[in-house]
């Protein structure tokens, strides 16, 4: 079994959404603001480009397979860098990138750190990650698991947010 950080972060917004995806039922494809999310990624810092690059990083915790995809990270400087398009769900974003940062001590990185960065707010946010913040983390692994393994969709969680997720039809279909 992979969890990775989609995962972490969808867990941290709504089980519903966490156990859909897990479970590969995937409407990102149907959703403008992922799309734009993705356009933002790739226009906000056109010089990363040369400086950085995405990096893919994988690690064991128990029998668990645990896969990440870093937006930009600096190997000399060690530090991550985040880029998301709204700071909505913002609490969901750093545990995301915690899970980065762990992964990447979990491959021998020393002292990892990261920035979040929210530029259409023009704000940036920097993200530590504590030993507390990876026993949580172990413990949100370990939920997820249990998540995906049930054999019923969480309920509609009925939040803010929900109008404008990408799985907002499935999960509201029939409803008046």
């Amino acid at each position: 079994m992979t969890i990775n950080a989609t995962l972490i972060n969808l867990y941290h917004v709504c089980p519903r959404e966490c156990w859909l995806h897990a479970n590969g039922i995937n409407m990102e494809h149907t959703s403008d603001t992922v799309y734009d999310g993705k356009m933002l990624h790739e226009t906000s810092y056109p010089q990363r480009n040369d400086k950085h690059s995405e990096l893919s990083i994988e690690a064991k915790y128990k029998d668990i397979d645990l896969y990440g995809k870093i937006d930009f990270y600096d190997a000399r400087q060690k530090i991550i860098h985040e880029t998301k398009r709204s700071d909505k769900v913002e609490k969901a974003h750093e545990w995301q990138v915690k899970f980065y940062l762990w992964l990447l001590r979990l491959n021998g990185v020393e002292e990892p750190t990261a920035t979040l960065e929210y530029p259409l707010l023009r704000h940036t946010d920097l993200v530590e990650l504590s030993e507390e913040d990876i026993e949580q983390l172990q413990t949100v692994i370990e939920n997820i698991v249990q998540l995906r393994q049930a054999k019923q969709c969480p309920p509609v969680i009925n939040a803010k947010i929900c109008k404008s997720c990408s799985y907002y039809e499935l999960c509201y279909v029939g409803e008046d």
